[in-house]
């Protein structure tokens, strides 16, 4: 078998209009993929350049293969298994700024560049205060950018039609806002021109986003039985799931260079990207917290196992339709549309997800991702949202550590689970003296959870009675045949 190249595989011609920083899994399976789509379909006609914004990475690997690569989809989609194999050919260059920095810096004075787009990790929208230095490539991703756009103010003058649109990737809250501030920072920090500060914070256009698509990545277990379906070798398959979402602040420039909101796709341009975010953690991440304790002390070990599981699926379905969508001010077919999509990608068959590995620092997800859904109920429906509480009371026993015989391997803040061990230490039988002191814990939960509601102790004191007399099988069923 021959590697993929254009030898394979006739790559069309086009003008490298989209910068992107990061060229790891994530990127290649959801971003390229949209300007792919975008091309096919007439909407846009650009390539991209891939700058590899650490040291090590793979635009090497990607040059190998003349930046061509697979991307596998695999999951549900409108109820049926599908399995698909596309070959993406967007990738028109790719540089290794530390050793190609001047190759890079010329980009900037690219007259058909419009777009950069990141995803630097969330760590890598950050200030390196000593990224001071521009005669050499900077260490962080503001440094680079703050660079390439020093230099396409001095190669245009500070035309401000030469601005960029700037959509990063990175899973920080108002991405956008933020590496706008870093940048501003930065360029303070090497006491930059104030024309050029201005330039750069009014010519460009910065959007926040938020992006959503589960990403496996390599399929190492199975590249043999890919090679055999497509012929050739490809060292950087990519393996993604069906599902996919984008939600862009609404930036008419942005909207222009990257239209994707036209062809199809579930792409968003809104307003206010604040409620996605909600519904996401709330929905997508608040149901992974709820069902853990729950399926795991059921004896399930995975997502797809619990959502083959009768009881278990009716549990998380009733708990993301009847107490989590009310409490999202976004329209309810689009929360039912999100919501069903997310119980579809929960039965993929494609993906095995370890509960356990969702468990990690359970005590904070707790915090963030289903607090903020007990108070907004609360608030809203003057009443206590029954099934989060029953997952709370799951939490709880949870972390008494122990399923059946077997010890649960409990991984938190160490702080966090000598207080547990102390709670059940102190346990002498009575549920709700033990419910109101886990409830009282404010340096977990920021706030004394008594305050509530008057019937919350008694209410969480119930479901984990029942779960230490019935076991969390007997105590689920009864609670959802209830």
């Amino acid at each position: 078998m021959e590697l993929i190249s254009k030898k394979l595989f006739a790559k069309p011609e086009r003008k490298i209009k989209i910068m992107q920083f990061g060229e790891g899994n994530f990127l290649r399976a959801f971003v390229e993929w949209i300007i792919q789509d975008l091309n096919d379909k007439g909407a846009i006609s650009a390539n991209v350049a891939v700058v590899q914004p650490m040291p090590f990475g793979r635009v090497k690997d990607l040059e190998k293969q003349d930046g061509l690569y697979t991307l596998r989809l695999e999951g549900i989609d409108n109820g049926k298994n599908v399995k698909k194999s596309q070959v993406i050919d967007v990738i028109g260059d790719c540089i290794d700024p530390f050793t190609e920095y001047e190759k890079f810096l010329k980009y900037g004075e690219s007259e058909d560049l419009q777009v950069i787009i990141s995803n630097t990790t969330e760590a890598g929208i950050a200030v390196d205060p000593t990224d001071t230095d521009f005669t050499k490539c900077p260490k962080s991703f503001p440094g680079k950018l703050l660079a390439l756009l020093k230099r396409r103010y001095d190669r245009f003058k500070g035309d401000m039609s030469r601005g960029l649109a700037i959509i990063p990737c990175e899973l920080i809250d108002d991405n956008g806002d933020e590496l706008y501030r870093c940048l501003t920072e930065l360029a303070k920090i090497n006491k930059m021109d104030e024309k050029f500060i201005k330039w750069m914070q009014t010519a460009n256009h910065f959007t926040s986003t938020l992006v959503d698509r589960i990403v496996p990545g390599y399929p190492r277990n199975e590249i043999e039985d890919i090679q055999k379906e497509t012929g050739y070798i490809d060292n950087n398959v990519v393996k993604g799931e069906i599902f996919h979402l984008w939600v862009l602040k609404k930036e008419p420039v942005v909207q222009k260079y990257l239209p994707a909101d036209k062809t199809g796709l579930n792409v968003i341009f809104a307003d206010d990207i604040h409620p996605y975010k909600q519904r996401k953690v709330k929905i997508l991440n608040g149901s992974h917290t709820a069902l853990v304790p729950v399926a795991y002390l059921c004896g399930i070990d995975t997502v797809g196992e619990s959502m083959n599981d009768k009881t278990v699926s009716k549990y998380v379905h009733d708990f993301v339709f009847d107490e989590v969508n009310p409490t999202i001010n976004l329209p309810q077919d689009q929360m039912t549309a999100f919501a069903n999509s997310v119980i579809e990608r929960y039965k993929n068959p494609y993906i095995r997800h370890e509960l356990m590995s969702i468990a990690l620092n359970s005590t904070t997800k707790f915090k963030t991702r289903l607090l903020p859904t007990l108070l907004d109920y609360v608030k809203i429906k003057k009443a206590l949202p029954k099934h989060l509480l029953f997952s709370f009371a799951a939490i709880i026993e949870f972390h008494k550590g122990k399923r059946g015989n077997e010890d649960i391997a409990l991984s938190d803040d160490p702080a966090y689970l000598a207080k547990w061990k102390q709670l059940w230490a102190e346990f002498d039988g009575d549920y709700e003296k033990l419910a109101k002191a886990v409830l009282a814990w404010k340096e977990a939960w920021d706030i004394d959870m008594n305050t509530i509601h008057p019937e919350i102790a008694k209410t969480v004191a119930k479901y984990l009675k029942d779960i230490e007399t019935k076991g969390m099988r007997g105590a689920v069923e009864d609670f959802v045949n209830g």
